[in-house]
């Protein structure tokens, strides 16, 4: 089955809000043997509309929308779906006195507008919303499902669920997805594609989706089948062999973030950690605590920005920033010496650099960085340019922190 989904809403074609149910849509449905073939976002003109589903039914076999199911006059997605099919719009009591009781608790009037959000296609089904006002329909038409969602996303999800997996299940599709996600650092995306394309050819049934973020570089090799067995064999291999051409720079083969990564590892060896932070401005700490249970190997850390604090704080020499400057490896070192030193940490971590989007020079230019670690044999420091905007440079930075780490246990012999 192809499927094809429509965002609605003038809204999400704008700067100021973006469409996320479509995602969680596209994997809902590849869940259950779906494919996702098209996606659509559309404002709020029934002109419009219309001939976004009319193109839809043309080039799939279901239809799920979101948006658009409220009571205002813009919440016009009712009226296109019935005026394109022919259908008149209803009115469904069993809605009006669901939509009636909602504001009966609240201990408010239901307005009239809201009888809008109880007139439905004749011929649909109503899809109960038990956390608002705007039902779901689900409309078959000429070997077609249409589906009409609200755009609330927990109601959107909740919804999916409750109601529309398990009767897509129903349907009888028996293929699915079967997908693996790899995290890659330190390698720019041309790099990573250049040592795992020619596997390509060697599992022709298998598609593989590359995607680049500030983190890193993820993998996605994926394949349909109707053999589980067979469908893991063929994608156990090919991250085999992916491993293999990508070396030290994968951390990853099941979609874990590097922070839960260096978690395990700071875990499985009763290790703890601090930060001196100074460009990350808290960001690596952050990252840190937001696995649960990190008060086993998170000690602390201290955003110093200023010269004074690097010092206070963290025992910075005031000459050594004074004559080698803040940005500068000796302070990298200093901070990640200095913060293990002042908590007891088995590793202490330094950032230090300019992330812009003033502040450079052509010796220090934005996007420099240093990094240093240290443990009880002292430290150890790295510089790094990164590209991009001061957010770019600063998720670059924490990401390269944190496989700094990584990299402590996975050398632990010629730590660097």
């Amino acid at each position: 089955m192809r499927a094809e989904i429509i965002a609605i809403g003038s809204e999400l074609l704008t700067p100021y809000r973006l469409d996320t149910n479509s995602l969680y849509l596209t994997d809902g449905l590849n869940q259950v043997g779906i494919r996702v073939v098209h996606k659509a976002v559309v404002g709020d003109s029934l002109d419009d509309m219309r001939a976004s589903f009319r193109q839809a039914l043309d080039r799939a076999d279901l239809v799920v929308a979101c948006g658009g199911l409220g009571p205002t006059d813009d919440d016009r997605t009712r009226e296109a779906v019935a005026d394109l099919l022919g259908r008149k719009l209803e009115l469904n009591e069993g809605v009006l006195r669901h939509i009636q009781e909602l504001f009966r608790r609240l201990g408010r009037v239901m307005p009239e507008i809201n009888r809008r959000q109880a007139m439905v296609p004749e011929g649909a089904t109503v899809i109960p919303n038990p956390r608002g006002s705007a039902p779901g329909l689900w409309i078959e038409t000429r070997g077609h499902i249409v589906i009409l969602l609200p755009g609330v996303p927990a109601e959107l999800r909740a919804m999916f669920e409750q109601e529309i997996r398990p009767r897509l299940t129903r349907l009888g599709h028996d293929e699915r997805l079967f997908t693996r996600d790899l995290r890659i650092t330190g390698l720019p995306e041309s790099e990573v594609e250049q040592r795992v394309s020619p596997l390509y050819a060697l599992y022709p049934d298998t598609e593989t989706t590359i995607l680049a973020s500030p983190p890193g570089i993820q993998l996605h090799p994926r394949v349909w089948s109707r053999d589980p067995a067979q469908a893991n064999q063929i994608l156990d291999e090919m991250v085999k062999r992916m491993a293999l051409a990508l070396g030290e720079h994968l951390y990853s083969t099941d979609g874990e973030a590097m922070e839960e990564v260096v978690a395990r590892a700071l875990t499985e060896n009763r290790a703890t950690i601090a930060v001196a932070e100074s460009c990350t401005g808290g960001l690596l700490a952050e990252r840190l605590t937001n696995i649960p249970g990190s008060s086993v190997y998170f000690l602390g850390g201290v955003v110093c920005y200023s010269n004074e604090l690097k010092s206070s704080l963290v025992d910075v020499p005031a000459e050594l920033i004074e004559s080698k400057g803040a940005v500068s490896p000796e302070v990298a070192l200093a901070l990640a010496d200095g913060i293990r030193k002042r908590t007891g940490a088995t590793i202490g971590v330094g950032v230090t650099g300019i992330a812009g989007p003033g502040g450079g020079t052509p010796e220090k230019p934005v996007g420099l960085v240093h990094i240093g670690i240290a443990d009880e044999r002292g430290p150890r420091e790295r510089r790094f340019q990164f590209p991009g905007d001061r957010e770019r440079i600063r998720m670059h930075a924490s990401q390269t922190a944190l496989d700094s780490v990584r990299r402590y246990f996975l050398f632990p012999r010629g730590r660097t």
